[in-house]
């Protein structure tokens, strides 16, 4: 490859962004999940938890203990978190295999509240995807110099997030979020899954 991350041509002849590596577990995620458009709420919310939760972390730690996430909190339905008590959150913070972050934890059940205020007056797929309007960003970035680490949209979402509540959804959280859930392709031009996933569009 030219530059470092860009992309790899592995064994079976495909050539995928770099950022997986070979990392068996790391290409699924790339293959199968990443920039896949997401249009239903609660996953949306899920993986918007989950990048909070990466905060100052590697998203492949996450990534493995995504199974031990659902099962500790519900797979993830805000009904639930929402009214997680103190006993519950004390109960998290004893579980390994979560990311034990008081903070981050204490976060999940107001988002949880806002998810539900935003769910109940507009539906929260399409609070999010409007700021797209409704349809994937189809960058071509041939490198990883051009794939920014926030953009303007994911700003004013970041912005808008933070006004009603939300925790950890900075802007860089909130671009990384949109790559994931597919609000923008940011698979390299040359990998497989770049015309996949654009394909998969609404």
């Amino acid at each position: 490859m030219t530059e470092k991350h860009s992309s790899i041509i592995h064994e079976d002849g495909k050539t995928r962004c770099g950022w997986p590596t070979t990392d068996p577990f790391y290409v699924e995620y790339h293959d199968t999940d990443w920039g896949v458009p997401e249009y239903d709420s609660q996953k949306l919310f899920e993986k918007l938890i989950l990048d909070g939760f990466q905060a100052g972390l590697s998203w492949i730690t996450i990534l493995r203990k995504r199974d031990n996430f659902r099962v500790a909190f519900d797979n993830f339905d805000p009904n639930i978190i929402a009214r997680y008590d103190d006993d519950k959150l004390a109960a998290l913070m004893q579980d390994a295999g979560i990311v034990r972050n008081k903070a981050k934890i204490k976060a999940s059940v107001m988002n949880a509240q806002i998810f539900l205020d935003i769910e109940a007056k507009q539906g929260f797929d399409k609070y999010l995807w409007d700021y797209v309007d409704g349809k994937p960003i189809q960058n071509q970035p041939k490198s990883m110099s051009d794939v920014p680490t926030s953009t303007p949209i994911a700003e004013a979402l970041s912005k808008d997030l933070k006004k009603r509540g939300f925790k950890f959804c900075g802007p860089t959280i909130v671009y990384a979020f949109m790559q994931a859930v597919g609000m923008v392709n940011d698979h390299m031009v040359d990998c497989y899954r770049h015309e996949e996933c654009k394909k998969l569009a609404r």
